[in-house]
């Protein structure tokens, strides 16, 4: 019988646990204007976290108006693009960042597309078959992952509304997983 409680607790534990880290979780993804959490500034700027707390993970992952975005610190400098990649809707949260020609990538982890972490452009290897002994070099397919203007204030990382008046590729997939909800954020 003993035995019987014993093993009753410890269910009862761990079912808490489970509950504490999930909502733990949803406390840490829900930076999200008007569906709950961020918060809004005077200058229509979006609360993201804490400058140290960014340089600390070296990645965030946020919701602006229900639009997750992405949150770098590399190599001393902070870059916000749309979370998902432009490609498939890989989650660029989890990508590994390469240096291609100079340029901070982050590379997709689902099919390995790299995107600079400055302009959002899509860069691919390619050759010139005009050229007599034609080499691979990197090239740009043109901005295809929308960034986000990153503001830094008083140690407190904020994020501008997108201008959804120009459209890039990664908008599809920001709104088909802004309307997936937890599928979005690398699950």
């Amino acid at each position: 019988m003993l035995d019987l409680i014993i093993l009753s607790l410890h269910f009862f534990i761990c079912f808490l646990i489970s509950i504490a880290i999930w909502w733990g979780s949803k406390d840490a993804d829900s930076h999200s204007s008007s569906t709950g959490g961020a918060e809004m500034e005077q200058d229509g700027l979006i609360f993201i976290g804490k400058e140290e707390d960014i340089k600390k993970s070296q990645r965030i992952t946020a919701k602006i108006n229900g639009r997750e975005i992405v949150v770098f610190y590399h190599e001393g400098k902070f870059h916000a693009l749309d979370s998902r990649c432009y490609h498939e809707g890989g989650p660029l949260c989890l990508g590994e960042i390469e240096d291609i020609d100079g340029q901070a990538c982050i590379v997709c982890p689902w099919h390995k597309f790299k995107i600079t972490l400055e302009t959002g452009e899509g860069l691919y290897e390619g050759i010139n078959p005009l050229e007599p002994s034609p080499t691979p070099k990197w090239q740009s397919k043109g901005v295809k992952q929308r960034i986000h203007k990153i503001t830094i204030d008083n140690g407190n990382v904020y994020v501008s509304p997108p201008d959804l008046s120009v459209s890039f590729d990664s908008d599809y997939f920001a709104d088909k997983y802004k309307k997936g909800g937890e599928l979005a954020m690398g699950k």
